[in-house]
């Protein structure tokens, strides 16, 4: 018998397999992430067509500084 084939029979003959526990239910944890993803795409939502809230100042921007570095 090789030595790699007794090592391991003799570490299955030690004893039990060391399992950690997880701090909640595995359902939970795709729960917390939905929730989590949900929370950035509502932050990540808010800031669309923020341009053209602020249409006057980029009007004004590119008076100020001419046509063409606006729209670089």
């Amino acid at each position: 018998m090789s030595l790699l084939a007794t090592a391991l029979l003799a570490s299955e003959e030690v004893g039990h397999h060391v399992v950690n526990e997880l701090w909640f239910p595995a359902p939970l944890f795709g729960v917390i992430m939905f929730v989590l993803f949900t929370a950035l795409a509502a932050v990540t939502f808010s800031f669309r067509d923020v341009a053209n809230r602020h249409a006057e100042k980029a009007e004004a921007f590119a008076r100020e500084h001419g046509e063409d570095s606006a729209t670089h």
